[in-house]
C-alpha cells in the first residue's frame, strides 16, 4: 500500500503523526485502516452504510478497483487479498456491498 503518515482522528479529523492509540485489546487492524476501523468501531448503531466516498475520505485514499467490482473484496474472500477486511472484522460488523448503488452496509454481528 505504501508508508503511512500517521492516522485520522475520527473525531477531530486531523491528521497526527502519532501511531493510533492502543485499545485495551490487540487487534491485528493495518495501520492504513486504522481510522477507519476507529470509526466503525465507536458507531451505536447497529447497521452503518456508508458510500464509498465516505470511507474513501475516512481512509484518506481511494478504494481499489476491486472494491467497485467483486463483492468477494468486502467479505474477505479474495484469494491473495491484504487485510483490509480486518478492519471491521475488529469493530465486530460484517460488509454488505451494494455495487450498483456504490454503498456499503457495516452490519453488527451477534
Amino acid at each position: 500500500m505504501g508508508t503511512v503518515r500517521g492516522y485520522r482522528n475520527p473525531y477531530t479529523d486531523e491528521m497526527t503523526d502519532a501511531a493510533p492509540p492502543s485499545r485495551h485489546h490487540s487487534t491485528d487492524v493495518p495501520a492504513e485502516y486504522w481510522a477507519f476501523y476507529q470509526y466503525l468501531d465507536h458507531r451505536y448503531a447497529t447497521t452503518v452504510v456508508l458510500t464509498f466516498r465516505d470511507i474513501e475520505a475516512l481512509l484518506g485514499f481511494s478504494l481499489p478497483n476491486a472494491a467497485r467490482i467483486d463483492r468477494d473484496w468486502w467479505t474477505g474472500t479474495v484469494a491473495g487479498a491484504d487485510r483490509h477486511s480486518e478492519a471491521w472484522a475488529a469493530a465486530r460488523r460484517t460488509a454488505t456491498p451494494n455495487l450498483a448503488a456504490h454503498t456499503v452496509a457495516f452490519e453488527r454481528a451477534p
